[in-house]
């Protein structure tokens, strides 16, 4: 079997401009997940790209050669290009998985994909979160205990702003009391999409086993099965004789 390929997209923006950042991912987040990723298996391919490559390092010819990409984005939204979002769209109809990334849920992709607003609450007090398995028999959720614990993140807090999750794998508590669905599955005509909510930038979150182990599990999962390509051919000839109505 052919390797999966996974290329792990990083904004790229925070660590270049924070020294706090900096000092926590001195090669960058999307480096920290893409190395993480290496050493879960041979039965991966990765590598990286970001914001600040030519076409966002994700040309039509790359996005042709990818199996799953994952999306971390923050501070730059806005300067993702239009026609960069409608190429990773388009992979994801055709079959490409899609693992969005903590603040990547308002990423220009993610939004466009769910057709929502994807807005939520937030706080950032360096508080703890437990992420609770609430699909234990799920792939995502394969080797993860009842439930794991983040000393320092960030509070997302319900409502979140997603059509209804077609499979809800985590949901997470936070020490100032709110809630908040925090890993959620959802398929875009043959591609699957994953939502997986850790991972603010000042905290050492993907270096920790449980979140690393998620997105390779959640890689895995997202996997291309089979491929849809968008096309509305007019078919003149029919497969079996039509036959004539009476008047």
């Amino acid at each position: 079997m052919k390797p999966l390929r996974v290329v792990v997209w990083g904004e790229n923006v925070h660590e270049h401009k924070h020294p706090t950042v900096a000092k926590v991912y001195p090669n960058g987040m999307h480096t920290v997940i893409a190395d993480a990723l290496k050493a879960s298996g041979d039965d991966v391919e990765v590598s990286t790209a970001t914001l600040q490559e030519p076409d966002h390092g994700l040309t039509t010819e790359r996005l042709a050669q990818t199996d799953v990409l994952t999306w971390w984005g923050h501070m730059a939204h806005g300067e993702v290009k239009d026609e960069i979002v409608s190429r990773v769209q388009k992979r994801v109809l055709e079959g490409m998985g899609l693992i969005v990334l903590h603040s990547g849920h308002y990423s220009k992709i993610f939004k466009r994909l769910l057709g929502t607003t994807c807005s939520l609450t937030w706080r950032e007090a360096d508080e703890r979160e437990r992420i609770w398995v609430c699909n234990p028999g799920h792939p995502i959720a394969a080797g993860i205990d009842t439930c794991f614990e983040l000393d320092r993140e960030e509070m997302y807090g319900e409502p979140f702003g997603i059509p209804a999750p077609e499979e809800q794998v985590f949901i997470s508590w936070f020490e100032g009391g709110e809630v908040f669905r925090s890993g959620c599955c959802w398929r875009r005509g043959n591609g699957k999409i994953f939502y997986f909510r850790p991972g603010h930038e000042t905290f050492p979150t993907y270096y920790h086993p449980m979140v690393q182990r998620v997105i390779a599990n959640a890689v895995r999962w997202a996997r291309p099965e089979g491929v849809w390509i968008d096309a509305c051919p007019n078919i003149k000839e029919p497969r079996e004789e039509i036959q004539p109505k009476e008047v």
